[in-house]
C-alpha cells in the first residue's frame, strides 16, 4: 500500500515512519525470541572456536556434548577441521529451526542454528550449531558441523 502524498515536513516524517513500519513490520514479527537467543548463543560459542580455543569451547558446551567426546578429542577435531580454513573472514544466520527430538538424543528442546561462513582459505562454508534448552531455560550446545 502507497500511503497519501502528505504536505509539510511534519507530514513527510509521519509519510516516511509509516511506510518503514510497514516495511520492517513483517520483518520483525517473524523474529522469534527463541531464535534470536539461540543464535545469540551459537555465535558467541562460535567466537570461542574461532580463537582456537578448544578447551574453552568444550567447557562451555553442554554436558551431553563433553559426555560424547573429550577434550582432548575435541581439541584434535577442532584442529583438523578448522585449522586448514584459515582466521573467519564473515559469518551469517542461514536459518534456525526447532525441534523436539533429534537423532541420538533424548527428547528435549533443541535448536538447529545453521550459518553461512567465509574464512581466508574457504568461502561458502555451512556450519551448523545444535542446541539444547536446558532445564533452567538456557541454550547450550550439543553439537557442531561443518560442511
Amino acid at each position: 500500500m502507497i500511503p497519501p502524498i502528505v504536505c509539510g515536513r511534519r507530514g513527510a516524517l509521519r509519510a516516511a515512519a509509516a511506510l518503514a513500519l510497514g516495511v520492517l513490520a513483517p520483518t520483525l514479527a517473524a523474529q522469534d525470541p527463541r531464535g534470536v537467543e539461540a543464535q545469540s548463543v551459537a555465535r558467541v560459542w562460535l567466537l570461542v572456536t574461532d580463537r582456537g580455543d578448544a578447551a574453552a569451547s568444550w567447557a562451555a558446551a553442554d554436558s551431553k556434548f563433553r559426555d560424547a567426546m573429550s577434550v582432548e578429542r575435541w581439541t584434535a577435531a577442532l584442529q583438523k577441521i578448522r585449522g586448514p580454513l584459515g582466521p573467519l573472514v564473515q559469518r551469517s544466520v542461514l536459518s534456525t529451526r526447532f525441534a523436539k527430538s533429534l537423532s541420538g538424543f533424548p527428547p528435549g528442546d533443541y535448536a538447529m542454528v545453521v550459518f553461512r561462513a567465509s574464512f581466508s582459505q574457504q568461502t561458502g562454508v555451512q556450519e551448523t550449531v545444535t542446541l539444547d534448552r536446558d532445564p533452567g531455560g538456557i541454550w547450550r550446545v550439543v553439537g557442531y558441523a561443518i560442511a
